[in-house]
């Protein structure tokens, strides 16, 4: 082997790690990337679930007055029934 055969090989490998190098560097980004996404994307979820579990709560309440009206099982207690009422308006 030569001088400058030894020299080819020797800038060669110094490509070829170079090259992974490079590589692994965009790889690493794009996994970053990837895992920012997921964790907006799972914010954006609890986000949603915290809404929606205000709002079934609202809705429950909503519900129980209405029964009570449906049912009549507040006679005695008609003022704060009409409370209720109005205040499901607001």
């Amino acid at each position: 082997m030569s001088l400058n055969d030894t020299f080819a090989l020797i800038a060669l490998m110094l490509g070829v790690v170079t090259f992974a190098a490079i590589l692994s560097g965009a790889f690493k980004r794009h996994l970053a990337f990837r895992e920012r996404k997921l964790e907006l994307a799972a914010r954006h979820a609890a986000e949603q679930a915290a809404q929606y579990a205000t709002q079934n709560a609202t809705l429950e309440a909503r519900v129980r007055v209405l029964e009570r009206i449906a049912t009549g099982a507040d006679a005695l207690g008609s003022r704060d029934l009409a409370a209720e009422i109005e205040a499901l308006r607001h």
